[in-house]
């Protein structure tokens, strides 16, 4: 086949036009490179607001707490500014937990001042020391000599707020808060202090002696702000007497041994 059949040839296949001088071997060239894949479009970032937290008090160290209670006790000089001395305060983490500040209840001036250990659930709902089933015990054990809380007896708490679920109170909790029980004391200065309970008793006597030891025995309550001693009778707590009924004579003997120590001032 000459050069024009050629031609003739590569036309009648569709061949009609050059694209170089010289022929292509497909089969000897290299592969064409392969292209880089798209790159991928980059995720969105998903730009979440700031959730703003409650504001919580950080709390107060112990030792931090219990200078800021004494201060706080110390500065106040009725019982109406040593409330709201209380109700101010937050160095005792209780007060977070519990619904009201139990404060007092009865006649501030009177001669007879009872300090309980600390609120239960009644107490939490109403405001006020002993009114649930184990105040409504005392109430009949002072009313035997004589007492009653709305005319000549004052009653009171170490501790103004109850403790979650009426746990024992923590040292930390009791420390932070005896500030106030004395001032409140010193305030009242009633010829008979009575010390309900075993916490009560520990706290404001100083002693290591339980309850059990100590009722029933006369000792000497002093206080810087007080000008002489406070006579102090340790008794048990109506709750207790309640789980151990057995324990209600030796109760009574306490409270023969009080109203006799009241007759003693009238005369």
């Amino acid at each position: 086949m000459d050069d024009l059949a050629a031609l003739r040839y590569l036309v009648e296949l569709g061949a009609d036009e050059a694209i170089a001088e010289a022929p292509v071997d497909r089969f000897s060239a290299p592969p064409p490179a392969e292209l880089p894949a798209p790159a991928r479009p980059a995720p969105a970032m998903r730009v979440v607001a700031p959730v703003a937290s409650p504001a919580i008090a950080a709390p107060v160290p112990a030792a931090q707490a219990v200078i800021s209670a004494r201060d706080a006790a110390a500065a106040a000089n009725t019982l109406d500014e040593l409330r709201e001395a209380l109700a101010k305060f937050d160095g005792c983490p209780l007060k977070a937990t519990a619904t009201n500040l139990c404060f007092a209840d009865g006649n501030p001036e009177a001669k007879i001042m009872f300090v309980g250990e600390a609120p239960g659930a009644d107490e939490d709902r109403q405001g006020k020391p002993f009114v649930g089933v184990s105040g409504q015990l005392l109430d009949r054990m002072i009313g035997f000599i004589g007492l009653d809380r709305k005319t000549n007896a004052y009653i009171a708490n170490v501790i103004p707020w109850r403790p979650p679920a009426n746990r024992t109170p923590t040292a930390a909790e009791i420390a932070a808060c005896e500030p106030f029980i004395r001032r409140q004391i010193e305030l009242c200065n009633p010829q008979i202090l009575v010390l309900v309970g075993n916490i009560s008793t520990k706290t404001l006597l100083g002693t290591t002696d339980g309850i059990i030891r100590m009722r029933g025995k006369w000792r000497d309550y002093s206080s810087p702000g007080l000008k002489a001693p406070i006579p102090a009778l340790p008794i048990f707590h109506p709750a207790y007497l309640l789980r151990t009924p057995a324990q209600k004579r030796d109760s009574w003997r306490d409270l023969l041994s009080l109203k006799q120590r009241i007759q003693m001032l009238s005369k």
